[in-house]
Protein backbone atom coordinates (compact mmCIF):
# COMPACT_ATOMS: atom_id res chain seq x y z
CA UNK A 1 0.00 0.00 0.00
CA UNK A 2 2.80 2.44 0.91
CA UNK A 3 4.62 1.70 -2.33
CA UNK A 4 1.45 2.37 -4.32
CA UNK A 5 0.96 5.70 -2.55
CA UNK A 6 4.56 6.72 -3.20
CA UNK A 7 4.34 5.71 -6.86
CA UNK A 8 1.24 7.86 -7.27
CA UNK A 9 2.96 10.73 -5.50
CA UNK A 10 5.92 10.54 -7.88
CA UNK A 11 3.49 10.87 -10.80
CA UNK A 12 1.26 13.55 -9.22
CA UNK A 13 1.61 16.29 -11.82
CA UNK A 14 -1.01 18.30 -9.95
CA UNK A 15 1.83 19.29 -7.61
CA UNK A 16 3.96 20.71 -10.41
CA UNK A 17 2.40 24.17 -10.33
CA UNK A 18 3.33 24.73 -6.69
CA UNK A 19 6.63 22.89 -7.16
CA UNK A 20 7.69 25.02 -10.14
CA UNK A 21 6.69 28.25 -8.37
CA UNK A 22 8.61 27.34 -5.22
CA UNK A 23 11.62 26.20 -7.23
CA UNK A 24 11.75 29.61 -8.91
CA UNK A 25 11.53 31.43 -5.57
CA UNK A 26 14.29 29.32 -4.04
CA UNK A 27 16.58 29.94 -6.99
CA UNK A 28 15.87 33.68 -6.86
CA UNK A 29 16.66 33.89 -3.15
CA UNK A 30 19.57 31.46 -3.12
CA UNK A 31 22.18 34.22 -2.90
CA UNK A 32 25.84 34.16 -4.04
CA UNK A 33 27.44 31.04 -5.49
CA UNK A 34 29.47 30.56 -2.30
CA UNK A 35 26.28 30.37 -0.24
CA UNK A 36 24.75 27.87 -2.65
CA UNK A 37 27.87 25.69 -2.54
CA UNK A 38 27.90 25.81 1.27
CA UNK A 39 24.27 24.71 1.47
CA UNK A 40 24.71 21.96 -1.12
CA UNK A 41 27.65 20.58 0.88
CA UNK A 42 30.23 20.98 -1.88
CA UNK A 43 32.89 21.65 0.77
CA UNK A 44 31.81 18.54 2.71
CA UNK A 45 32.00 16.01 -0.11
CA UNK A 46 28.37 14.96 0.18
CA UNK A 47 25.02 16.73 0.74
CA UNK A 48 24.86 18.90 3.87
CA UNK A 49 21.12 18.47 4.49
CA UNK A 50 21.30 14.91 5.93
CA UNK A 51 23.95 16.10 8.40
CA UNK A 52 21.98 19.11 9.61
CA UNK A 53 18.72 17.21 10.13
CA UNK A 54 20.36 15.06 12.81
CA UNK A 55 20.19 17.93 15.32
CA UNK A 56 16.44 18.69 15.23
CA UNK A 57 15.46 15.03 14.79
CA UNK A 58 17.67 13.92 17.68
CA UNK A 59 16.38 16.75 19.86
CA UNK A 60 12.71 16.02 19.10
CA UNK A 61 12.98 12.26 19.68
CA UNK A 62 14.90 12.74 22.92
CA UNK A 63 12.36 15.32 24.10
CA UNK A 64 9.52 12.83 23.65
CA UNK A 65 11.36 10.34 25.86
CA UNK A 66 12.04 12.93 28.55
CA UNK A 67 8.43 14.11 28.54
CA UNK A 68 7.45 10.78 30.09
CA UNK A 69 10.24 10.62 32.65
CA UNK A 70 9.93 12.02 36.18
CA UNK A 71 11.10 15.64 36.24
CA UNK A 72 12.09 15.36 32.59
CA UNK A 73 9.79 17.96 31.03
CA UNK A 74 12.06 20.92 31.69
CA UNK A 75 14.88 19.20 29.83
CA UNK A 76 12.40 18.20 27.11
CA UNK A 77 11.44 21.83 26.64
CA UNK A 78 15.12 22.76 26.28
CA UNK A 79 15.60 20.08 23.63
CA UNK A 80 12.52 21.19 21.70
CA UNK A 81 13.87 24.74 21.75
CA UNK A 82 17.17 23.42 20.34
CA UNK A 83 15.32 21.46 17.65
CA UNK A 84 13.22 24.43 16.59
CA UNK A 85 16.28 26.73 16.51
CA UNK A 86 18.31 24.30 14.38
CA UNK A 87 15.53 23.40 11.92
CA UNK A 88 15.80 26.47 9.62
CA UNK A 89 19.39 25.66 8.62
CA UNK A 90 18.43 22.08 7.76
CA UNK A 91 15.42 23.32 5.80
CA UNK A 92 17.53 25.83 3.86
CA UNK A 93 20.01 23.13 2.82
CA UNK A 94 17.18 20.79 1.88
CA UNK A 95 15.43 23.41 -0.23
CA UNK A 96 18.67 24.21 -2.05
CA UNK A 97 19.15 20.56 -3.01
CA UNK A 98 15.46 20.14 -3.85
CA UNK A 99 15.48 23.11 -6.24
CA UNK A 100 17.92 21.28 -8.55
CA UNK A 101 16.08 17.95 -8.67
CA UNK A 102 13.96 16.37 -11.39
CA UNK A 103 10.18 16.83 -11.36
CA UNK A 104 9.34 13.39 -9.92
CA UNK A 105 11.77 13.91 -7.04
CA UNK A 106 10.51 17.43 -6.41
CA UNK A 107 6.94 16.13 -6.04
CA UNK A 108 7.97 13.78 -3.25
CA UNK A 109 10.29 16.42 -1.82
CA UNK A 110 7.48 18.96 -1.70
CA UNK A 111 5.34 16.69 0.48
CA UNK A 112 8.43 15.81 2.56
CA UNK A 113 9.04 19.52 3.18
CA UNK A 114 5.37 20.14 3.95
CA UNK A 115 5.31 17.39 6.57
CA UNK A 116 8.41 18.80 8.22
CA UNK A 117 6.99 22.33 8.15
CA UNK A 118 3.84 21.06 9.87
CA UNK A 119 6.04 19.30 12.43
CA UNK A 120 7.97 22.51 13.09
CA UNK A 121 4.72 24.44 13.56
CA UNK A 122 3.48 21.86 16.06
CA UNK A 123 6.71 22.05 18.03
CA UNK A 124 6.54 25.84 18.13
CA UNK A 125 2.97 25.52 19.39
CA UNK A 126 4.20 23.02 21.98
CA UNK A 127 6.73 25.55 23.26
CA UNK A 128 4.02 28.22 23.50
CA UNK A 129 1.76 25.83 25.44
CA UNK A 130 4.56 24.86 27.81
CA UNK A 131 5.46 28.49 28.39
CA UNK A 132 1.87 29.31 29.35
CA UNK A 133 1.68 26.46 31.83
CA UNK A 134 -0.38 24.05 29.69
CA UNK A 135 2.13 21.24 29.97
CA UNK A 136 -0.15 18.38 28.98
CA UNK A 137 -1.15 20.24 25.85
CA UNK A 138 2.50 20.90 25.14
CA UNK A 139 3.30 17.20 25.36
CA UNK A 140 0.41 16.33 23.06
CA UNK A 141 1.50 18.87 20.46
CA UNK A 142 5.06 17.54 20.64
CA UNK A 143 3.87 13.99 20.00
CA UNK A 144 1.84 15.22 17.03
CA UNK A 145 4.94 17.02 15.78
CA UNK A 146 7.01 13.86 16.12
CA UNK A 147 4.41 11.95 14.08
CA UNK A 148 4.55 14.57 11.30
CA UNK A 149 8.35 14.56 11.41
CA UNK A 150 8.32 10.76 11.18
CA UNK A 151 6.17 10.92 8.05
CA UNK A 152 8.54 13.50 6.61
CA UNK A 153 11.53 11.29 7.43
CA UNK A 154 9.91 8.35 5.65
CA UNK A 155 9.43 10.44 2.53
CA UNK A 156 12.99 11.72 2.82
CA UNK A 157 14.26 8.15 2.91
CA UNK A 158 12.26 7.31 -0.21
CA UNK A 159 13.60 10.40 -1.94
CA UNK A 160 17.20 9.56 -1.06
CA UNK A 161 17.29 5.80 -1.56
CA UNK A 162 14.43 4.83 -3.87
CA UNK A 163 14.74 7.91 -6.10
CA UNK A 164 18.48 8.47 -5.59
CA UNK A 165 18.08 12.13 -4.66
CA UNK A 166 21.43 13.45 -3.49
CA UNK A 167 23.23 10.23 -4.43
CA UNK A 168 26.35 10.14 -6.61
CA UNK A 169 24.72 9.29 -9.93
CA UNK A 170 28.05 8.50 -11.58
CA UNK A 171 29.31 6.02 -8.97
CA UNK A 172 27.53 2.93 -10.41
CA UNK A 173 29.40 3.42 -13.68
CA UNK A 174 32.68 2.48 -11.96
CA UNK A 175 31.61 -1.16 -11.64
CA UNK A 176 30.99 -1.31 -15.39
CA UNK A 177 34.60 -0.42 -16.18
CA UNK A 178 36.92 -3.48 -16.41
CA UNK A 179 39.20 -4.12 -13.44
CA UNK A 180 42.07 -4.96 -15.77
CA UNK A 181 43.89 -2.30 -17.80
CA UNK A 182 41.94 -1.46 -20.96
CA UNK A 183 43.11 0.64 -23.90
CA UNK A 184 41.07 3.71 -24.79
CA UNK A 185 43.26 5.16 -27.55
CA UNK A 186 46.66 6.59 -28.30
CA UNK A 187 48.17 9.47 -26.34
CA UNK A 188 48.76 11.38 -29.56
CA UNK A 189 45.04 11.24 -30.42
CA UNK A 190 44.13 13.23 -27.30
CA UNK A 191 44.25 17.03 -27.47
CA UNK A 192 46.74 18.51 -25.01
CA UNK A 193 45.06 20.65 -22.36
CA UNK A 194 41.50 19.85 -23.44
CA UNK A 195 39.07 17.12 -22.35
CA UNK A 196 38.03 14.39 -24.75
CA UNK A 197 35.43 11.61 -24.52
CA UNK A 198 36.23 7.97 -25.16
CA UNK A 199 34.32 4.80 -24.33
CA UNK A 200 35.32 1.76 -22.32
CA UNK A 201 32.88 -0.98 -23.20
CA UNK A 202 29.77 1.27 -23.34
CA UNK A 203 30.81 3.60 -20.49
CA UNK A 204 31.75 7.14 -21.60
CA UNK A 205 34.99 8.36 -20.03
CA UNK A 206 36.27 11.94 -19.95
CA UNK A 207 40.03 12.05 -20.52
CA UNK A 208 42.22 15.08 -19.85
CA UNK A 209 45.77 15.15 -21.15
CA UNK A 210 48.49 17.44 -19.84
CA UNK A 211 51.71 16.66 -21.64
CA UNK A 212 52.51 13.00 -21.16
CA UNK A 213 50.03 12.37 -18.33
CA UNK A 214 46.32 11.66 -18.57
CA UNK A 215 43.51 11.73 -16.01
CA UNK A 216 40.19 9.95 -16.52
CA UNK A 217 36.80 10.46 -14.91
CA UNK A 218 33.32 9.06 -15.47
CA UNK A 219 31.82 11.36 -18.10
CA UNK A 220 28.29 11.43 -16.68
CA UNK A 221 27.85 14.08 -13.98
CA UNK A 222 27.51 12.83 -10.40
CA UNK A 223 24.58 15.19 -9.83
CA UNK A 224 22.05 14.24 -12.52
CA UNK A 225 24.14 12.35 -15.13
CA UNK A 226 24.61 15.40 -17.36
CA UNK A 227 27.08 14.93 -20.27
CA UNK A 228 30.31 16.53 -19.03
CA UNK A 229 31.85 15.97 -22.45
CA UNK A 230 29.51 18.66 -23.78
CA UNK A 231 30.37 21.07 -20.99
CA UNK A 232 32.59 24.14 -21.03
CA UNK A 233 36.16 23.95 -19.79
CA UNK A 234 37.34 26.69 -17.44
CA UNK A 235 40.84 27.32 -16.12
CA UNK A 236 44.01 25.62 -17.28
CA UNK A 237 46.71 23.21 -16.20
CA UNK A 238 46.16 21.55 -12.82
CA UNK A 239 43.30 23.96 -12.10
CA UNK A 240 41.35 23.15 -15.28
CA UNK A 241 37.70 22.30 -14.63
CA UNK A 242 34.73 21.10 -16.63
CA UNK A 243 31.27 22.63 -16.12
CA UNK A 244 28.22 20.40 -16.49
CA UNK A 245 25.94 21.83 -19.20
CA UNK A 246 22.78 20.82 -17.33
CA UNK A 247 23.04 22.42 -13.88
CA UNK A 248 26.48 24.01 -13.76
CA UNK A 249 28.27 21.62 -11.41
CA UNK A 250 32.00 22.20 -11.80
CA UNK A 251 34.68 19.50 -11.39
CA UNK A 252 38.47 19.69 -11.47
CA UNK A 253 39.65 17.55 -14.35
CA UNK A 254 42.83 16.25 -12.72
CA UNK A 255 41.22 14.69 -9.64
CA UNK A 256 37.42 15.02 -9.94
CA UNK A 257 37.08 17.40 -6.98
CA UNK A 258 33.76 19.28 -7.02
CA UNK A 259 34.48 23.01 -7.13
CA UNK A 260 30.92 24.31 -7.47
CA UNK A 261 27.52 22.69 -6.91
CA UNK A 262 24.78 21.72 -7.10
CA UNK A 263 26.80 18.49 -7.06
CA UNK A 264 28.15 17.70 -3.60
CA UNK A 265 29.92 14.49 -4.58
CA UNK A 266 33.28 14.37 -6.36
CA UNK A 267 33.34 12.94 -9.85
CA UNK A 268 34.54 9.28 -9.82
CA UNK A 269 38.04 8.87 -11.23
CA UNK A 270 39.72 5.90 -12.90
CA UNK A 271 43.32 4.72 -12.78
CA UNK A 272 45.30 5.65 -15.86
CA UNK A 273 48.66 4.82 -17.39
CA UNK A 274 50.43 5.27 -20.70
CA UNK A 275 52.12 2.21 -22.21
CA UNK A 276 53.91 2.30 -25.55
CA UNK A 277 52.03 5.43 -26.51
CA UNK A 278 48.61 3.98 -25.64
CA UNK A 279 46.38 5.27 -22.85
CA UNK A 280 44.91 2.62 -20.57
CA UNK A 281 42.33 2.89 -17.80
CA UNK A 282 41.06 0.58 -15.06
CA UNK A 283 38.84 0.63 -11.99
CA UNK A 284 40.30 2.49 -8.99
Amino acid sequence: MLQQILSRLERARVLDGVSDWLQGRVQQLSGPRAVQDALHGTWLGHPLHPVLVQVPVGAFVSASVLDFMPRGRRAATTLITLGVASAPAAMAAGLMDWSQMTSDRRRVGLVHATANTVALGLYVSSLIARGSGRKARGVGLALAGLSAAGAGAYLGGHLSYAQSGGMNQAAPEISRVPQEWTRVGSLSSLPDGKPAVRKVEDVPILLFRTGGSVSAMIERCSHETGPLGEGEMVGSGSDACVVCPWHGSTFRLTDGTVVHGPAANAQPMLRTRVRQGMVEVAQP
